[in-house]
């Protein structure tokens, strides 16, 4: 075995076979320096414990401009251009006391009780989006269904006009794969610019929708200041689709693999809201939590990371951890997955939770009760995940309806 301070060089098998990776990993210790296929030298942390920890310890930041100093120190180049920086000036890549001001304006939007209240809403768009596809015999549930329900909800949801839906779904999934630089810039340039113009639009003719109240919010004097302003709404927008269409396909691909849980769900669907964790834990939307870094030693398991080190956390690895979820490799339906760390952990646990687990539990109640024999239109193995060590998500999702 080799020394967990000397970097184990991963291959695209990350991206590909994430549960075996880190698994592998996780046998050398719950933290293991690795070079990733980028080149990247940083900490990966797979076990539960030592994740849920770190992902809570406010000597692991997320401060962008130590992170790009540390790029630099690195060799690597810049983050991008000016609209790539712009859009990651968000909350989620910031720490107290900005992240707490920053949260503190969009957390009543995403309550519980808040997003209960769009229930019928989604259970609108979901109906309307599997009579378009009812007719057929073959679809690909990724484009026909996943995508565009998450899509069009949190669009609504902001203010986003739905005939600029589909480019907006385009930018985002280019700047959360693994982009060249110049595709991450044209990318983010266009992104940034058609929100600072929907934003200009929203202030000169509010609407009932949560753009137009961050924009009312700013203007009042609290503290969404301009650049701010687009940066938020990509965040929101981007988080907001980008788990649940995941969540959604990823949780109809676990099932299909495995005919005894897909009828014991059909069997009784009471079961559903607990099978929602349960498809969190076992395959969930986002594989390494965005990038973070060591101010200061940290010591997970048996080791120290030094000061000055970049850190990411597996979300995957840790709900595979044997010794928080007996059987881990095993989906169980029935099981009480409470606890995982899909969503994350302390003060960056996602705002949008909430909508996800409710968008998720009427997509697959509705899907399962429409199509009684749905199953797979391929080989579970010749399926593909995308180039991305964020998200966690199949490229397509063939499926017969019938």
């Amino acid at each position: 075995m080799q020394s967990p301070e000397k970097p184990e060089h991963l291959t695209e098998d990350l991206l590909q076979d994430p549960h075996r990776i880190s698994a592998l990993l996780r046998e050398e210790g719950p933290a293991r320096k690795v070079r990733l296929p980028r080149g990247l030298e940083a900490w990966i942390v797979t076990g539960y414990a030592e994740a849920r920890a770190v992902l809570a310890d406010s000597r692991v930041g997320k401060d962008p401009a130590a992170i790009q100093r540390l790029f630099e120190r690195d060799g690597f180049e810049s983050a991008g251009d000016s609209a790539v920086r712009a859009l990651g000036g968000h909350m989620l890549n910031t720490d107290p006391p900005d992240h707490t001001r920053l949260r503190k304006l969009v957390n009543q939007a995403f309550t519980s009780r808040t997003v209960s209240r769009l229930r019928p809403r989604i259970e609108q768009i979901t109906a309307e989006l599997l009579d378009g596809i009812g007719d057929a015999e073959r679809v690909d549930l990724l484009p026909a269904f996943a995508v565009p329900l998450p899509i069009r909800v949190i669009c609504e949801l902001l203010g986003v006009h739905a005939d600029d839906q589909p480019a907006f779904a385009t930018w985002s999934n280019t700047m959360l794969a693994w982009p060249t630089p110049e595709e991450l810039q044209a990318a983010a340039a266009k992104m940034h610019a058609y929100l600072v113009d929907l934003i200009e639009e929203k202030r000169a003719k509010p609407a009932e929708d949560l753009l137009s109240g961050l924009i009312h919010v700013s203007d009042e004097g609290d503290s969404l200041s301009g650049e701010e302003l687009p940066a938020m709404a990509f965040l929101l927008l981007v988080a907001g689709f980008e788990t649940t269409v995941n969540l959604i396909a990823n949780s109809v691909f676990a099932l299909l693999r495995e005919p005894a849980q897909l009828a014991a769900l059909r069997a009784d669907p009471a079961l559903l809201p607990g099978a929602v964790e349960e498809f969190l834990r076992y395959d969930g939307a986002i594989h390494l939590a965005t990038i973070r870094y060591t101010a200061e030693p940290v010591r997970v398991g048996d080791v120290e990371i030094p000061a000055g080190e970049f850190v990411f956390v597996s979300l995957l690895g840790a709900n595979r951890d044997a010794g928080r979820f007996p059987d881990p490799d095993r989906l169980d339906v029935t099981r009480s997955a409470t606890g995982h760390l899909a969503f994350g952990h302390g003060i960056h646990y996602c705002v949008g939770a909430p909508l996800a687990r409710l968008e998720a539990e009427i997509a697959l109640r509705a899907l399962l009760e429409r199509f009684p024999r749905l199953s797979l239109a391929a080989e579970p193995e010749t399926l593909r995940w995308r180039e991305s060590a964020l998200v966690h998500g199949l490229e397509t999702l063939p499926v017969l309806l019938r």
